[in-house]
């Protein structure tokens, strides 16, 4: 609810703070007193688009601030925090424009960008006249008119739940497809590269291996030779033989050489010892080093072959056998994609059935509350004389989305068996008016979270039918606080608190002012505006018959 409106220095305005009540406020005064002056002001605060030039003329700058009463779970607490401002029970709404034009918004005095300020006004009121119809005559709003006036939020949410699933399935499809198209570029050199990389199959390590075993080879042919004719020469047919002739003959002259020689064949003893090790272990080179000439081919063979593939895939001998596991895994991936993209389709085609069936029972709720949606508003529109227009919601199914597939415009023809059109195409000023409040009046039950503003929306109507209109506002203010600028003596009857607005000129300077009028006023108010600038008893006593009517 709209508590206080503080105006300072702007436009015609000096200073006014005016404080609003519960249900319908009304505000009259004559052509040219101001009263659209207000609205300017009201939607400065809020963060509409109007007038450039707001700072009344001599002031630095002007400033609005609006005071609204914030219950629990209002909208407007949600985009408070979403924007990170404390919401309170109290919101307090500053807009500040200096004279070379800048504007400065503060949200319980905290600095806020036109966006968010805009944003929190949207939760807070709703603007209708006779060109401002806050959607209503806009049809990409009709549809969430109607699921407002259904109720049908559960099914609602469903088709948003499925529609999601849906988008989801199918934005993993196409992330598979993208896949397995690039892999797909890459079929034959996946297929070629680990056929060979497994005939190859390269061993992490081997390549050092296989190094060292040819280096070995390839001395050994070198120096085997030398080696054994070094062994022929130490052996028993070379000096080991010699040594042991030599042996047997001193041992046989020793036993006449009274011990002289005794020395000298324990060191051949030594030596023959050390000889036969020595020989004993150019054997074994000579073992070590006997090999088959093939062995050393295919050594060679299978060297050149692991640094050739580790040249062509720019990596190293050592990395071969990881790269071959990673190729053999994206053929893999590759040979099983078709399986994957199969069970995707059959996903996305499952969402799309569930989809479907949702939207389907949202389209039928739709049309059941399009009829009672319709006769409601027949019933609105015969009060208001409008009992020969036919209005209509026509639903047509349309492009699927998050909530579902249908197309909802508000048609109406004015006569029986005219051609029925948009509501701003068909109607003429007056009936669009009217037929604008029928529908607040239908559709705007349980929206008492809205301030309501009605800007002289029964102009060009009178008698029964503006009365009709005074019941049908103060019928929205029961659950709703109404704000209406009019110049209908029934309209400002129905109003639980009336404010006049009145134009001034002192010392050469015109400024509007605004008084809430108290129940002796309000009926010389409602008086002049049945009987003009001369207000007579007869319309005194008219303006009492409808004030206690």
């Amino acid at each position: 609810m709209l508590c206080t409106l503080d105006i300072r220095d702007m436009l015609l305005i000096d200073r006014l703070q005016l404080d609003f009540g519960a249900g319908l406020n009304v505000l009259t005064g004559e052509t040219g007193a101001g009263k659209s002056i207000l609205l300017d002001c009201l939607g400065f605060v809020l963060g509409w688009r109007g007038r450039a030039e707001l700072v009344r003329a001599g002031a630095a700058q002007g400033e609005v601030v609006a005071v609204f009463e914030l219950p629990a779970g209002h909208p407007a607490r949600a985009v408070l925090e979403d924007a990170g401002i404390p919401a309170e029970d109290e919101l307090i709404l500053r807009r500040v424009n200096a004279r070379d034009g800048r504007k400065t918004a503060f949200i319980n005095d905290r600095r806020a960008s036109g966006e968010v300020l805009r944003a929190v006004s949207e939760t807070l009121v709703e603007l209708h006249g006779q060109q401002d119809d806050g959607g209503l005559l806009n049809a990409r709003g009709h549809r969430a008119a109607l699921d407002a006036f259904a109720g049908h939020d559960d099914l609602l949410a469903a088709v948003r739940a499925a529609w999601a699933a849906r988008a989801a399935a199918t934005k993993r499809l196409a992330e598979a497809e993208a896949a397995l198209a690039a892999v797909k570029g890459e079929e034959d050199f996946l297929r070629h590269a680990v056929a060979e990389l497994d005939k190859l199959a390269p061993v992490a390590g081997e390549e050092a291996e296989l190094d060292t075993r040819r280096r070995l080879m390839q001395a050994a042919e070198r120096i085997r030779a030398d080696v054994l004719r070094a062994h022929q020469i130490l052996g028993p047919e070379g000096a080991e033989g010699a040594m042991r002739d030599a042996d047997r003959w001193l041992a046989g002259a020793a036993d006449k050489a009274e011990g002289s020689l005794d020395g000298a064949m324990a060191s051949l003893e030594r030596a023959l010892i050390e000889l036969g090790e020595a020989v004993s272990g150019i054997e074994a080179a000579l073992q070590a080093m006997a090999f088959d000439p093939r062995a050393l081919e295919a050594c060679e063979e299978r060297l050149f072959a692991l640094r050739a593939a580790a040249r062509k895939h720019g990596t190293t001998p050592d990395d071969l056998a990881e790269l071959s596991g990673k190729l053999s895994a994206r053929l893999a991936a590759l040979d099983a994609g078709e399986e994957g993209i199969s069970r995707l389709t059959a996903d996305v085609a499952a969402t799309e059935t569930a989809f479907g069936a949702a939207a389907a029972r949202l389209s039928a709720a739709r049309a059941e509350a399009a009829g009672r949606l319709d006769a409601a508003m027949a019933a609105e529109l015969a009060p208001l004389k409008l009992e020969r227009a036919v209005f209509a919601t026509k639903i047509t199914r349309g492009e699927a989305g998050p909530e579902g597939w249908d197309t909802v415009a508000f048609t109406v023809a004015t006569n029986p068996g005219a051609p029925a059109g948009p509501l701003d195409k068909i109607a003429s000023g007056g009936e669009l008016s009217r037929f604008v409040l029928a529908l607040k009046v239908v559709l705007a039950r349980g929206a008492d979270a809205l301030v309501l503003i009605f800007d002289e929306i029964d102009r060009g109507v009178g008698g029964a039918t503006a009365d009709a209109v005074g019941r049908r506002l103060a019928q929205l203010s029961e659950t709703a606080q109404v704000l209406v600028v009019t110049h209908s003596p029934q309209v400002a009857a129905r109003g639980s608190h009336h404010f006049r607005v009145a134009k001034s000129v002192a010392d050469g300077m015109t400024t509007s002012r605004v008084e809430a009028l108290p129940p002796p006023e309000r009926v010389d108010e409602i008086a002049r505006m049945i009987s003009g600038a001369e207000v007579t008893d007869a319309a005194r006593a008219a303006a009492q018959s409808l004030l206690h009517g």
